[in-house]
């Protein structure tokens, strides 16, 4: 998939529903700008304005803006798909997530033995 996105210009993802938004961090990682629905797990990795835009659910015409506004000025492209890249690498790195994940077990593990000691 990371052969397809490297050479787009854009990922339109006008999703209804969206757990996380993986596609979007796929792409980011890629320098591909993102215009996307605002649901759910999507702000959570898409941060409106600096690495792509959101919009609500439906308003195709608005994100069609949003894909022109970015294929046509190639300076806000770069912008855009470079505050991506250093958000997915900053914040979702392999190492930073292992540590979350680490820490969530470390913590469910204590409370279940808390819980069971009572």
């Amino acid at each position: 998939m990371s052969q397809f996105l490297a050479v787009s210009d854009v990922l339109l993802l006008p999703s209804e529903l969206e757990s996380f938004g993986l596609v979007a961090l796929e792409a980011m990682a890629c320098e591909v700008p993102v215009i996307a629905s605002r649901v759910r797990g999507i702000p959570e990795v898409v941060r409106d304005g600096v690495d792509g835009f959101l919009y609500d659910v439906g308003d195709t015409k608005a994100m069609a803006d949003g894909c022109l506004l970015i294929l046509q000025k190639s300076n806000v492209r770069e912008a855009i798909g470079k505050a991506g890249r250093e958000q997915a690498n900053r914040e979702f790195c392999a190492s930073k997530v292992v540590l979350q994940y680490e820490d969530l077990y470390q913590r469910t593990i204590e409370t279940t033995k808390s819980k069971s000691l009572k």
